[in-house]
Protein backbone atom coordinates (compact mmCIF):
# COMPACT_ATOMS: atom_id res chain seq x y z
CA UNK A 1 0.00 0.00 0.00
CA UNK A 2 1.33 3.51 -0.93
CA UNK A 3 1.81 6.01 2.04
CA UNK A 4 0.57 8.26 0.44
CA UNK A 5 -3.09 6.46 0.01
CA UNK A 6 -6.06 8.04 1.28
CA UNK A 7 -7.34 11.10 -0.59
CA UNK A 8 -6.96 9.23 -4.27
CA UNK A 9 -9.95 7.50 -5.54
CA UNK A 10 -8.06 5.74 -8.44
CA UNK A 11 -5.26 3.30 -8.47
CA UNK A 12 -2.13 4.61 -10.57
CA UNK A 13 -1.33 3.67 -13.76
CA UNK A 14 1.29 1.08 -13.89
CA UNK A 15 3.24 2.80 -16.29
CA UNK A 16 3.29 6.03 -13.72
CA UNK A 17 4.30 3.36 -11.11
CA UNK A 18 7.15 2.21 -12.83
CA UNK A 19 8.42 5.93 -13.31
CA UNK A 20 8.00 6.88 -10.14
CA UNK A 21 9.64 4.27 -8.34
CA UNK A 22 13.21 4.40 -6.78
CA UNK A 23 13.71 1.16 -4.73
CA UNK A 24 15.80 -0.25 -7.83
CA UNK A 25 18.76 2.53 -6.74
CA UNK A 26 17.45 3.56 -3.14
CA UNK A 27 17.85 0.16 -1.95
CA UNK A 28 21.30 0.80 -1.10
CA UNK A 29 20.27 3.28 1.30
CA UNK A 30 18.68 0.13 3.73
CA UNK A 31 20.62 0.82 6.23
CA UNK A 32 20.72 4.69 7.03
CA UNK A 33 16.64 4.57 6.41
CA UNK A 34 16.41 2.07 9.66
CA UNK A 35 19.61 3.99 11.46
CA UNK A 36 17.60 7.12 10.89
CA UNK A 37 14.13 5.70 11.59
CA UNK A 38 15.68 3.88 15.02
CA UNK A 39 16.99 7.52 16.15
CA UNK A 40 13.18 8.66 14.85
CA UNK A 41 11.50 6.37 17.40
CA UNK A 42 14.02 7.16 20.06
CA UNK A 43 13.41 10.79 19.79
CA UNK A 44 9.37 10.26 19.69
CA UNK A 45 9.43 7.86 22.83
CA UNK A 46 11.36 9.87 24.68
CA UNK A 47 9.54 13.12 24.22
CA UNK A 48 6.71 11.15 25.30
CA UNK A 49 4.52 11.45 21.88
CA UNK A 50 4.74 7.37 21.31
CA UNK A 51 4.80 5.34 24.77
CA UNK A 52 7.44 3.53 26.19
CA UNK A 53 6.14 0.24 24.99
CA UNK A 54 5.72 1.40 21.70
CA UNK A 55 9.00 2.86 20.92
CA UNK A 56 10.95 -0.10 22.33
CA UNK A 57 8.46 -2.28 20.51
CA UNK A 58 9.38 -0.34 16.62
CA UNK A 59 13.07 -0.12 17.56
CA UNK A 60 13.27 -4.38 18.66
CA UNK A 61 11.73 -4.74 15.18
CA UNK A 62 13.73 -2.19 12.83
CA UNK A 63 16.94 -3.90 14.35
CA UNK A 64 15.36 -7.05 13.47
CA UNK A 65 15.04 -5.93 10.31
CA UNK A 66 18.04 -4.77 9.66
CA UNK A 67 20.04 -7.53 11.09
CA UNK A 68 17.60 -9.49 8.82
CA UNK A 69 18.55 -7.80 5.30
CA UNK A 70 22.02 -7.55 6.34
CA UNK A 71 21.88 -11.56 6.55
CA UNK A 72 20.39 -12.07 3.59
CA UNK A 73 16.86 -13.16 5.31
CA UNK A 74 14.75 -10.44 4.23
CA UNK A 75 15.04 -9.67 0.34
CA UNK A 76 13.89 -5.77 -0.84
CA UNK A 77 10.29 -6.32 -2.19
CA UNK A 78 11.17 -4.53 -5.54
CA UNK A 79 7.66 -3.79 -6.21
CA UNK A 80 7.79 -1.02 -3.25
CA UNK A 81 7.25 2.09 -4.35
CA UNK A 82 10.80 3.16 -2.16
CA UNK A 83 13.58 1.91 0.19
CA UNK A 84 10.87 4.04 2.67
CA UNK A 85 7.73 2.55 2.46
CA UNK A 86 9.23 -1.16 2.20
CA UNK A 87 10.85 -0.82 5.74
CA UNK A 88 7.63 0.87 7.21
CA UNK A 89 5.97 -1.89 5.58
CA UNK A 90 7.64 -4.28 6.68
CA UNK A 91 7.66 -2.72 10.69
CA UNK A 92 4.39 -3.19 10.40
CA UNK A 93 3.93 -6.05 9.29
CA UNK A 94 5.72 -7.56 11.60
CA UNK A 95 4.51 -5.99 14.94
CA UNK A 96 0.86 -4.15 13.84
CA UNK A 97 -0.23 -0.73 15.06
CA UNK A 98 2.59 0.23 16.14
CA UNK A 99 4.63 0.05 13.12
CA UNK A 100 2.47 2.94 12.07
CA UNK A 101 3.35 5.24 14.33
CA UNK A 102 6.64 5.17 13.72
CA UNK A 103 6.49 8.12 10.84
CA UNK A 104 4.60 10.75 12.72
CA UNK A 105 6.23 14.03 12.98
CA UNK A 106 8.26 12.98 10.23
CA UNK A 107 7.57 13.13 6.23
CA UNK A 108 9.79 11.36 3.35
CA UNK A 109 11.16 14.34 2.48
CA UNK A 110 13.05 14.96 5.50
CA UNK A 111 13.63 11.46 6.31
CA UNK A 112 15.26 10.96 2.50
CA UNK A 113 17.45 13.83 3.49
CA UNK A 114 18.63 12.43 5.95
CA UNK A 115 19.05 8.82 4.30
CA UNK A 116 20.86 10.65 1.74
CA UNK A 117 23.32 12.42 3.92
CA UNK A 118 24.60 9.71 6.12
CA UNK A 119 24.92 7.61 3.28
CA UNK A 120 26.87 10.11 1.33
CA UNK A 121 29.23 10.66 4.61
CA UNK A 122 30.47 7.22 4.48
CA UNK A 123 30.88 6.81 1.01
CA UNK A 124 33.00 10.46 1.03
CA UNK A 125 35.35 8.52 4.20
CA UNK A 126 35.77 5.23 2.25
CA UNK A 127 37.17 7.82 -0.58
CA UNK A 128 39.01 10.04 1.69
CA UNK A 129 39.91 6.72 3.10
CA UNK A 130 41.17 5.46 -0.20
CA UNK A 131 43.07 8.73 -1.56
CA UNK A 132 45.55 8.58 1.65
CA UNK A 133 46.16 4.70 0.88
CA UNK A 134 46.79 6.69 -2.73
CA UNK A 135 49.02 9.33 -1.21
CA UNK A 136 51.06 6.59 1.20
CA UNK A 137 52.00 4.41 -2.01
CA UNK A 138 52.78 7.66 -4.19
CA UNK A 139 55.49 8.55 -1.05
CA UNK A 140 56.64 4.70 -1.03
CA UNK A 141 57.44 4.84 -4.60
CA UNK A 142 58.79 8.55 -4.43
CA UNK A 143 61.31 7.33 -1.32
CA UNK A 144 62.80 4.35 -3.33
CA UNK A 145 63.23 6.64 -6.25
CA UNK A 146 64.77 10.30 -4.83
CA UNK A 147 67.88 9.76 -7.45
CA UNK A 148 66.49 8.81 -9.99
CA UNK A 149 66.93 10.99 -13.06
CA UNK A 150 64.10 11.35 -15.67
CA UNK A 151 63.38 14.90 -17.70
CA UNK A 152 60.86 17.59 -16.96
CA UNK A 153 58.59 18.82 -19.52
CA UNK A 154 56.76 21.68 -20.74
CA UNK A 155 54.86 21.68 -23.31
CA UNK A 156 55.91 18.03 -23.76
CA UNK A 157 59.16 19.18 -24.57
CA UNK A 158 62.29 17.66 -22.46
CA UNK A 159 62.90 20.87 -19.90
CA UNK A 160 64.71 20.27 -17.09
CA UNK A 161 66.22 17.50 -15.14
CA UNK A 162 64.15 16.26 -12.40
CA UNK A 163 63.29 13.15 -10.38
CA UNK A 164 60.92 10.49 -10.43
CA UNK A 165 60.47 11.25 -6.93
CA UNK A 166 59.34 15.04 -7.43
CA UNK A 167 57.37 14.19 -10.32
CA UNK A 168 55.11 11.53 -8.06
CA UNK A 169 55.08 14.01 -5.23
CA UNK A 170 53.43 16.73 -7.62
CA UNK A 171 50.06 14.13 -7.64
CA UNK A 172 50.56 13.22 -3.70
CA UNK A 173 50.00 17.36 -3.56
CA UNK A 174 47.09 17.04 -6.18
CA UNK A 175 45.51 14.20 -4.01
CA UNK A 176 45.87 16.05 -0.69
CA UNK A 177 43.87 18.94 -2.15
CA UNK A 178 41.28 16.23 -3.29
CA UNK A 179 40.97 15.36 0.27
CA UNK A 180 40.58 18.90 1.39
CA UNK A 181 38.04 19.57 -0.43
CA UNK A 182 36.05 16.12 0.50
CA UNK A 183 36.82 16.87 3.94
CA UNK A 184 35.42 20.36 3.51
CA UNK A 185 32.40 18.86 2.25
CA UNK A 186 31.58 16.31 5.31
CA UNK A 187 31.98 19.67 7.02
CA UNK A 188 29.49 21.52 5.35
CA UNK A 189 26.80 18.60 5.25
CA UNK A 190 27.34 17.58 8.83
CA UNK A 191 23.97 18.94 10.13
CA UNK A 192 20.65 17.03 10.62
CA UNK A 193 17.42 17.78 8.30
CA UNK A 194 15.30 15.40 10.51
CA UNK A 195 12.25 17.22 12.22
CA UNK A 196 11.81 19.34 8.99
CA UNK A 197 9.12 17.20 7.77
CA UNK A 198 7.44 18.13 4.33
CA UNK A 199 8.98 21.86 4.60
CA UNK A 200 7.49 23.48 7.74
CA UNK A 201 8.32 21.45 10.63
CA UNK A 202 6.01 19.48 13.02
CA UNK A 203 3.48 21.01 15.80
CA UNK A 204 4.48 18.08 17.53
CA UNK A 205 7.18 19.01 20.82
CA UNK A 206 10.06 16.82 19.12
CA UNK A 207 14.14 17.08 20.00
CA UNK A 208 15.79 17.54 16.63
CA UNK A 209 19.00 17.79 18.90
CA UNK A 210 18.27 14.41 19.59
CA UNK A 211 17.88 12.83 16.72
CA UNK A 212 20.79 14.56 15.52
CA UNK A 213 22.98 13.75 17.71
CA UNK A 214 21.67 10.12 17.63
CA UNK A 215 22.60 10.27 14.15
CA UNK A 216 26.03 11.25 14.87
CA UNK A 217 25.66 14.92 12.87
CA UNK A 218 27.41 18.07 15.23
CA UNK A 219 24.11 20.36 14.09
CA UNK A 220 20.66 20.57 13.03
CA UNK A 221 19.56 22.07 9.76
CA UNK A 222 18.42 25.61 10.92
CA UNK A 223 15.98 26.10 8.17
CA UNK A 224 12.72 23.67 7.45
CA UNK A 225 12.99 24.72 3.50
CA UNK A 226 16.43 24.58 3.19
CA UNK A 227 16.51 21.16 5.57
CA UNK A 228 14.54 19.32 2.93
CA UNK A 229 15.40 20.61 -0.59
CA UNK A 230 19.09 21.06 0.27
CA UNK A 231 21.44 19.12 -2.41
CA UNK A 232 24.40 21.43 -2.24
CA UNK A 233 26.67 18.98 -0.26
CA UNK A 234 25.97 16.74 -3.56
CA UNK A 235 27.34 19.34 -5.29
CA UNK A 236 30.48 20.05 -3.82
CA UNK A 237 31.01 15.72 -3.46
CA UNK A 238 30.39 15.50 -7.18
CA UNK A 239 32.81 18.80 -7.76
CA UNK A 240 35.81 16.86 -5.39
CA UNK A 241 35.04 13.86 -6.77
CA UNK A 242 35.59 15.55 -10.45
CA UNK A 243 38.41 17.33 -9.56
CA UNK A 244 39.83 14.04 -7.94
CA UNK A 245 39.41 11.85 -11.01
CA UNK A 246 41.02 14.77 -13.74
CA UNK A 247 44.49 14.33 -11.03
CA UNK A 248 44.15 10.26 -11.43
CA UNK A 249 43.16 10.92 -15.35
CA UNK A 250 46.63 13.24 -15.36
CA UNK A 251 48.19 11.02 -14.19
CA UNK A 252 47.10 8.22 -16.55
CA UNK A 253 47.86 9.74 -19.30
CA UNK A 254 51.47 10.04 -17.64
CA UNK A 255 51.29 6.15 -17.38
CA UNK A 256 50.43 5.55 -20.63
CA UNK A 257 53.29 7.79 -22.42
CA UNK A 258 55.35 6.60 -19.73
CA UNK A 259 54.69 2.14 -20.62
CA UNK A 260 55.00 3.05 -23.99
CA UNK A 261 58.28 2.22 -26.45
CA UNK A 262 58.75 5.85 -27.17
CA UNK A 263 59.27 6.53 -23.23
CA UNK A 264 59.96 3.27 -21.38
CA UNK A 265 59.67 5.14 -18.42
CA UNK A 266 58.17 2.20 -16.86
CA UNK A 267 56.43 -0.96 -17.03
CA UNK A 268 53.15 -2.01 -15.84
CA UNK A 269 52.60 -5.24 -13.66
CA UNK A 270 51.09 -8.13 -16.41
CA UNK A 271 48.01 -8.30 -13.55
CA UNK A 272 47.26 -4.56 -14.52
CA UNK A 273 47.94 -4.66 -17.84
CA UNK A 274 46.01 -6.47 -20.63
CA UNK A 275 46.81 -8.27 -24.27
CA UNK A 276 45.73 -7.91 -27.86
CA UNK A 277 43.41 -10.63 -29.48
CA UNK A 278 45.72 -10.63 -32.56
CA UNK A 279 48.87 -8.78 -31.50
CA UNK A 280 51.08 -10.81 -29.05
CA UNK A 281 53.66 -8.29 -28.65
CA UNK A 282 51.17 -5.59 -27.24
CA UNK A 283 50.68 -4.59 -23.17
CA UNK A 284 48.25 -2.47 -22.99
CA UNK A 285 47.67 0.14 -20.01
CA UNK A 286 43.84 -0.61 -20.48
CA UNK A 287 43.16 0.72 -16.57
CA UNK A 288 44.76 4.59 -17.04
CA UNK A 289 42.94 4.26 -20.16
CA UNK A 290 39.43 3.61 -18.89
CA UNK A 291 40.07 6.06 -15.98
CA UNK A 292 40.46 8.97 -18.33
CA UNK A 293 36.97 7.60 -19.77
CA UNK A 294 35.41 6.95 -16.56
CA UNK A 295 36.28 10.40 -15.33
CA UNK A 296 34.00 12.12 -18.25
CA UNK A 297 31.38 10.06 -16.54
CA UNK A 298 32.03 11.47 -13.30
CA UNK A 299 31.74 14.79 -14.94
CA UNK A 300 28.22 14.07 -16.59
CA UNK A 301 26.80 13.33 -12.96
CA UNK A 302 28.03 16.54 -11.79
CA UNK A 303 26.82 18.22 -14.72
CA UNK A 304 23.54 16.28 -14.06
CA UNK A 305 23.73 17.60 -10.34
CA UNK A 306 24.03 21.03 -11.46
CA UNK A 307 21.31 21.47 -14.36
CA UNK A 308 18.26 19.31 -11.92
CA UNK A 309 19.06 22.20 -9.28
CA UNK A 310 19.61 24.87 -11.51
CA UNK A 311 15.78 25.85 -12.19
CA UNK A 312 14.06 24.33 -8.35
CA UNK A 313 11.59 26.43 -6.79
CA UNK A 314 11.70 25.61 -2.72
CA UNK A 315 10.97 23.06 -1.37
CA UNK A 316 11.10 19.98 -2.66
CA UNK A 317 10.03 18.57 -5.86
CA UNK A 318 10.31 15.36 -7.34
CA UNK A 319 13.17 16.13 -9.66
CA UNK A 320 15.52 15.37 -6.61
CA UNK A 321 15.11 11.77 -6.94
CA UNK A 322 17.80 12.26 -9.76
CA UNK A 323 20.20 12.84 -7.08
CA UNK A 324 20.40 9.73 -5.94
CA UNK A 325 21.60 7.56 -9.30
CA UNK A 326 23.63 10.79 -10.22
CA UNK A 327 25.78 10.35 -6.80
CA UNK A 328 25.68 7.03 -6.28
CA UNK A 329 27.73 6.72 -10.06
CA UNK A 330 29.78 9.13 -8.65
CA UNK A 331 31.21 7.45 -5.42
CA UNK A 332 30.84 4.04 -7.02
CA UNK A 333 33.38 5.03 -9.92
CA UNK A 334 35.63 7.08 -8.29
CA UNK A 335 36.32 4.20 -5.39
CA UNK A 336 36.23 1.37 -8.56
CA UNK A 337 39.03 3.80 -10.08
CA UNK A 338 41.25 4.05 -6.81
CA UNK A 339 40.90 0.75 -5.38
CA UNK A 340 42.28 -0.55 -9.16
CA UNK A 341 44.25 2.81 -10.15
CA UNK A 342 46.71 2.38 -6.36
CA UNK A 343 47.69 -1.06 -6.72
CA UNK A 344 48.51 -0.47 -10.22
CA UNK A 345 50.66 2.15 -9.30
CA UNK A 346 52.77 -0.16 -6.28
CA UNK A 347 53.09 -2.48 -8.84
CA UNK A 348 54.46 -0.63 -11.79
CA UNK A 349 58.33 -1.23 -12.12
CA UNK A 350 60.61 1.88 -12.76
CA UNK A 351 63.19 2.17 -15.51
CA UNK A 352 65.93 4.34 -14.04
CA UNK A 353 68.29 4.28 -16.77
CA UNK A 354 65.97 4.97 -19.55
CA UNK A 355 64.66 8.02 -17.65
CA UNK A 356 68.50 9.29 -17.44
CA UNK A 357 69.68 8.90 -20.96
CA UNK A 358 66.07 10.65 -21.75
CA UNK A 359 67.01 13.74 -19.74
CA UNK A 360 70.51 13.84 -21.17
CA UNK A 361 69.14 13.13 -24.88
CA UNK A 362 67.08 15.82 -24.56
CA UNK A 363 69.67 18.52 -23.33
CA UNK A 364 67.67 19.40 -20.40
CA UNK A 365 70.59 20.44 -18.03
CA UNK A 366 70.93 23.70 -21.10
CA UNK A 367 69.97 26.12 -18.77
CA UNK A 368 72.49 25.34 -15.97
CA UNK A 369 74.71 25.27 -19.19
CA UNK A 370 74.02 28.90 -19.81
CA UNK A 371 74.27 29.76 -15.82
CA UNK A 372 77.43 28.16 -16.04
CA UNK A 373 78.46 30.92 -18.30
CA UNK A 374 76.79 33.24 -16.48
CA UNK A 375 78.59 32.78 -13.18
CA UNK A 376 81.60 33.06 -15.39
CA UNK A 377 80.75 36.68 -15.90
CA UNK A 378 78.65 36.62 -19.69
CA UNK A 379 75.23 37.99 -19.65
CA UNK A 380 72.36 35.86 -19.60
CA UNK A 381 71.43 36.79 -22.87
CA UNK A 382 74.55 35.87 -24.27
CA UNK A 383 75.09 32.73 -22.65
CA UNK A 384 71.39 31.76 -23.64
CA UNK A 385 72.74 31.91 -27.34
CA UNK A 386 75.70 30.24 -26.91
CA UNK A 387 73.87 27.15 -25.30
CA UNK A 388 71.44 27.27 -28.33
CA UNK A 389 74.57 27.13 -30.70
CA UNK A 390 76.02 24.08 -28.97
CA UNK A 391 73.18 22.35 -28.71
CA UNK A 392 72.43 22.58 -32.34
CA UNK A 393 76.34 21.05 -32.84
CA UNK A 394 75.74 18.70 -30.19
CA UNK A 395 72.29 17.38 -32.47
CA UNK A 396 74.01 17.74 -36.09
CA UNK A 397 77.51 15.54 -34.52
CA UNK A 398 75.63 13.27 -31.80
CA UNK A 399 76.54 14.25 -28.93
CA UNK A 400 74.82 15.27 -25.53
CA UNK A 401 75.91 18.10 -23.21
CA UNK A 402 77.89 15.66 -21.10
CA UNK A 403 79.80 13.85 -23.90
CA UNK A 404 80.58 16.83 -26.15
CA UNK A 405 84.16 17.35 -26.14
CA UNK A 406 85.69 20.58 -23.90
CA UNK A 407 87.28 21.81 -27.19
CA UNK A 408 84.00 22.04 -29.01
CA UNK A 409 82.58 24.28 -25.90
CA UNK A 410 85.60 26.42 -25.65
CA UNK A 411 85.13 26.74 -29.80
CA UNK A 412 82.11 29.00 -28.68
CA UNK A 413 83.42 30.56 -25.78
CA UNK A 414 86.46 30.43 -23.86
CA UNK A 415 85.21 30.39 -20.66
CA UNK A 416 84.20 27.17 -20.56
CA UNK A 417 86.44 24.95 -18.97
CA UNK A 418 87.07 21.07 -17.40
CA UNK A 419 84.51 22.22 -14.74
CA UNK A 420 81.38 22.55 -17.20
CA UNK A 421 81.36 19.22 -16.77
CA UNK A 422 80.46 19.34 -13.53
CA UNK A 423 78.04 21.73 -14.01
CA UNK A 424 76.11 20.14 -16.33
CA UNK A 425 76.22 17.04 -14.93
CA UNK A 426 72.48 15.81 -14.31
CA UNK A 427 73.12 14.51 -10.97
CA UNK A 428 74.91 17.74 -10.09
CA UNK A 429 72.00 20.02 -11.64
CA UNK A 430 69.14 17.99 -9.69
CA UNK A 431 71.30 17.75 -6.52
CA UNK A 432 71.42 22.57 -6.64
CA UNK A 433 67.89 22.37 -7.25
CA UNK A 434 67.48 22.20 -3.12
CA UNK A 435 65.13 25.31 -2.88
CA UNK A 436 62.14 24.62 -0.80
CA UNK A 437 59.93 22.33 -3.15
CA UNK A 438 62.86 21.33 -5.58
CA UNK A 439 63.81 18.53 -7.11
CA UNK A 440 66.83 17.69 -5.31
CA UNK A 441 66.73 14.59 -2.85
CA UNK A 442 67.03 16.03 0.37
CA UNK A 443 63.81 18.88 -0.35
CA UNK A 444 62.57 15.77 -2.22
CA UNK A 445 62.47 13.84 1.51
CA UNK A 446 61.31 16.91 3.49
CA UNK A 447 57.80 16.56 1.31
CA UNK A 448 57.89 13.19 1.04
CA UNK A 449 58.16 13.13 5.43
CA UNK A 450 55.74 16.09 5.78
CA UNK A 451 53.48 14.33 3.66
CA UNK A 452 53.85 11.57 5.33
CA UNK A 453 53.08 13.21 9.02
CA UNK A 454 49.97 14.89 7.23
CA UNK A 455 48.37 11.56 6.31
CA UNK A 456 49.19 9.94 9.46
CA UNK A 457 47.47 12.59 11.35
CA UNK A 458 44.34 11.87 9.38
CA UNK A 459 44.74 8.41 10.81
Amino acid sequence: MKLWAGHFQKETDSRVDDFNSSISFDARMYREDIEGSIAHASMLKKCGIITEEEGTQIVAALADILADIDAGKLAIDPTAEDIHTFVEGELTARIGEAGKKLHTARSRNDQVATDMRLYMRGQVKEIVALCRELINTLCDHAEANVETIMPGYTHMQRAQPITFAHHLMAYAEMVHRDIERLDAALQRMDECPLGCCALAGTTYPIDREFTAKALGFSRIAQNSLDGVSDRDYCVDIASACSLLMMHLSRFSEEIILWSSWEFRFVQLDDAFATGSSIMPQKINPDVAELLRGKTGRVYGDLTTMLTMLKGLPLAYNKDMQEDKEAMFDVVDTVKLSLTTFIPMVATMKVLPKNMREAAAGGFSNATDCADYLVRKGMAFRDAYRTTGMLITKCINEGYTLETMPLKEFREQSELFDADIYGAIALENCVRGRKSDGGPAPESVMKAINHMRDEMDAMA
